[in-house]
């Protein structure tokens, strides 16, 4: 990049990068933790353990995510975004409308959430590996346990055999809605 430039649209100064990697990582696995608790719930209020059990179990795993993040945005110091209160009703909301749903619908929404964030954590880690190799270290194993939680919500939602029309345009839905809530928090 021409420093004489103004940087692009998305990109900034290097610390600018880190502080809106940063931000956005934060708000996805907050995100993520208010999905995977409210479909605990949801289940866990059907009677269904099973789900309520494994559910939780996603959302501790998140929870560590979160806790890393905000010990880095600590040292760091930067700020979270201000659409905080909005992603976490949000993604409460959505985690209990795709509960409703039932099993199938809440692997759906694991599924295309994940598939943005492994996809959003490789373009941070591509764009970052030189300039920021330490903090692609730490985020690759997260990356790694977002893969796994797609293909286990593929696996268990039986993902991999065609929707129907309704799961597919959930899947859009909700797809294109983290890709949009990536780029506000960057910003925001």
């Amino acid at each position: 990049m021409n420093p004489s430039l103004p940087p692009l649209p998305g990109l900034g100064t290097e610390a600018q990068r880190l502080d809106e990697a940063l931000r956005v990582d934060h708000a996805g696995e907050l995100a993520a933790i208010h999905i995977y608790t409210a479909q605990s719930k949801v289940f866990e209020a059907m009677n269904r353990a099973d789900l309520s059990a494994y559910f939780g179990e996603k959302a501790a795993e998140e929870q560590v995510h979160h806790d890393q993040f905000c010990e880095w945005m600590r040292v760091q110091k930067t700020r979270p975004t201000l659409m905080t209160p909005l992603w976490r009703l949000m993604a409460t909301g959505l985690g209990g409308a795709t509960a409703l749903m039932g099993e199938r619908a809440a692997h759906v929404c694991t599924e295309a959430v994940e598939n943005v964030i492994e996809q959003h954590y490789d373009d941070q880690i591509n764009a970052m590996k030189n300039s920021h190799p330490e903090w692609t270290d730490k985020i690759t194993p997260f990356r790694d346990d977002e893969r796994r939680h797609r293909d286990e919500a593929v696996q268990k939602g039986g993902l991999e055999k065609t929707l129907p029309p309704h799961l597919q345009a959930l899947r859009f839905m909700i797809t294109k809605g983290c890709q949009a809530a990536i780029k506000i928090s960057e910003k925001i």
